[in-house]
């Protein structure tokens, strides 16, 4: 294994390969490595659409060796830190030079940050769409369901695609709509966050989703402990209104979304900002003491939501700037805080929700997005994760 290459990637999900694949378009003779440990690439957004049943979880995933651009140095190996004074990576078999460094390992998963999690995961209906493992069971708790207390849980930290949490609950009301079981359901919502969505364009919409379904909102409160076997789950709030206030809650159903940060790695390194995420400047997605690194994807310290569709944008921006750089430029690009969340609202219905940092919607299509509608769904269920394996992976996209 080579020790030293021109262009280090850490991370060969979404934002490592598109990027590593539109850098080879720009230049083959580019001598990039991606350093990553994963057999699997997984796309998922769709695994929403998994736990409501409507989409194969096989579809999903592919073996990394099949997503991995020609032309790039595969290292299956751990970064485990940063030495950007030496323009080191720390892995754990060893240390990585390189001349520049993009930083787009993902985020992570804290399961073990709630009591109990980890163990009842996967029965006594304690279910959750974020991973591969878990998000058919989400399916099987719908199914099994009889009536009695839906729980959808948000917890107060940036998670991938911050409207997962709710879209479920969404999918699952439709469901209990559609098997005569909504009069018999108490579906309640149990969020970290303020409010519904950030974006009033597209909030009132989502409001009325709840409404018809009469589903309860509670916010500002943490998932703190789960007990599987007694069905019972316990929230502490912490807004204005009812800081320190302990809600048990129990529960026929409940779907968790785990608490997330930036990898341990980033977190405690001289790339991260008091928050934990590489500290980058939002425009350039450069580093903003260190000018031969970049950041893009969910550990990057933008204020925007985490999702594939914002790598999407980030993407062309980065390689054009890494490329001003390496010609002695300054970046020239600007990434404007685009994201998009595909919000399912039920079975063949999706708000299609698409913003900036400023939460002004930036909207492709030529009508209100912010109305529920079948062609909406038929782009998130059938065109993008087409797309994803075809074009954006391969740096089309």
């Amino acid at each position: 294994m080579k020790n030293h290459y021109q262009i280090v990637i850490i991370g060969g999900g979404n934002a490592g390969i598109s990027v590593a694949a539109q850098l080879l378009r720009k230049n083959r003779k580019l001598d990039i490595a991606i350093v990553d440990a994963a057999d699997k690439h997984y796309y998922q957004p769709a695994w929403t659409l998994v736990g409501g049943g409507a989409f194969d979880i096989q579809e999903t995933v592919r073996e990394e060796a099949e997503v991995m651009p020609k032309g790039v140095s595969w290292l299956k190996t751990k970064a485990t830190g940063f030495d950007p004074e030496s323009n080191k990576v720390l892995l754990e078999d060893g240390e990585l030079g390189y001349d520049y460094l993009i930083v787009s390992p993902g985020i992570q998963l804290n399961w073990s940050a709630i009591k109990g999690l980890p163990e009842t995961l996967g029965k006594n209906n304690v279910c959750s769409n974020y991973s591969f493992e878990t998000a058919p069971y989400t399916y099987e708790c719908l199914k099994n369901f009889k009536g009695g207390k839906a729980i959808f849980h948000n917890p107060s930290t940036p998670v991938k695609c911050g409207g997962a949490p709710h879209k479920i609950m969404y999918l699952a009301a439709d469901y209990f709509r559609k098997n005569g079981l909504l009069p018999k359901a108490d579906i309640q919502y149990w969020s970290g966050a303020g409010k519904l969505f950030a974006v009033p364009h597209y909030e009132k919409t989502l409001l009325n989703v709840c409404k018809r379904s009469n589903i309860k909102l509670n916010f500002n409160v943490n998932l703190t402990e789960i007990d599987g076997p007694n069905k019972k789950a316990t929230f502490v709030g912490f807004g204005e209104d009812n800081k320190d206030q302990v809600y048990e809650v129990e529960f026929d159903m409940i779907h968790v979304t785990p608490p997330q940060s930036a990898p341990d790695f980033v977190r405690t390194s001289p790339l991260a900002n008091a928050a934990g995420w590489v500290d980058v400047d939002k425009g350039t997605l450069r580093h903003v003491r260190y000018g031969n690194i970049f950041s893009l994807g969910d550990a990057a310290g933008l204020p925007i939501s985490k999702t594939g569709a914002a790598i999407r944008k980030q993407a062309p921006v980065l390689v054009q700037n890494i490329i001003d750089v390496m010609n002695g430029q300054q970046p020239s690009a600007q990434y404007l805080g685009y994201t998009s969340c595909p919000l399912v609202t039920g079975y063949g219905k999706l708000v299609l929700a698409e913003f900036d940092y400023n939460n002004t919607p930036m909207e492709t299509f030529p009508f209100d997005q912010s109305k529920e509608r079948w062609t909406m769904y038929q782009l998130k269920k059938q065109v993008l994760p087409r797309m994803y394996w075809s074009a954006i992976l391969k740096g089309l996209a």
